[in-house]
């Protein structure tokens, strides 16, 4: 099932609403929908790479909305939407510790999630269900989300098809990286 989606959204790269269609999928993906919305993207980036910036621009307005839909998932309806969707992931056994310690380092949590492979819809759950204040979550999803999609876009704008296969294959590495990156600057700063 899991492939299917992942060549049907594939698919939806060269369809001539495929702006709309990576809005949908951003805004789904950041409450629901298991494929991140980078494979609709990179194709969408490299065949017009003039639109760089606006495709990371339509990905992150609509993933920080979709983002507010997990928050609201877990702030009114975590028993009956959030909880099930957070069990298909497993991740349910952990709620209750996660729940006392998350608002405490809410606004890494979100950061790292928006940043990183981590689902990102585990966290906009989480944060409404634990009541993150919502100001935080929304600009803290904003500069993740702008990160990730446009260190993604920038990269392939600059250097086009070649970087396409060393995002694919390491994808996770390189927003590891980014966020040990980020976390670092953040503590020399605060140190210095």
């Amino acid at each position: 099932m899991l492939r299917r989606l992942y060549d049907w959204t594939i698919s939806l790269a060269d369809h001539p609403r495929a702006l709309w269609v990576l809005a949908f999928v951003s805004f789904i993906e950041s409450s629901v929908f298991p494929i991140p919305p980078d494979v609709l993207m990179i194709p969408m980036i490299l065949a017009r790479p003039s639109r760089a910036w606006l495709i990371a621009s339509v990905a992150l307005v609509s993933s920080v909305l979709g983002g507010l839909l997990g928050y609201a998932i877990g702030a009114f309806f975590y028993e009956q939407i959030g909880q099930p969707i957070l069990a298909s992931l497993g991740k349910a056994d952990a709620m209750e510790a996660f729940n006392t310690r998350f608002n405490d380092f809410g606004f890494w949590a979100v950061l790292i999630a928006g940043l990183t492979p981590f689902p990102y819809k585990v966290i906009t759950i989480m944060a409404g269900w634990t009541g993150m204040p919502l100001g935080t979550f929304i600009i803290t999803s904003i500069i993740a989300r702008g990160g990730r999609f446009f260190i993604v876009a920038g990269l392939l704008w600059a250097f086009g098809t070649p970087i396409r296969d060393f995002i694919e294959r390491r994808l996770g590495l390189v927003f590891i990286v980014f966020v040990v990156l980020l976390v670092g600057g953040f503590a020399v700063v605060k140190y210095i």
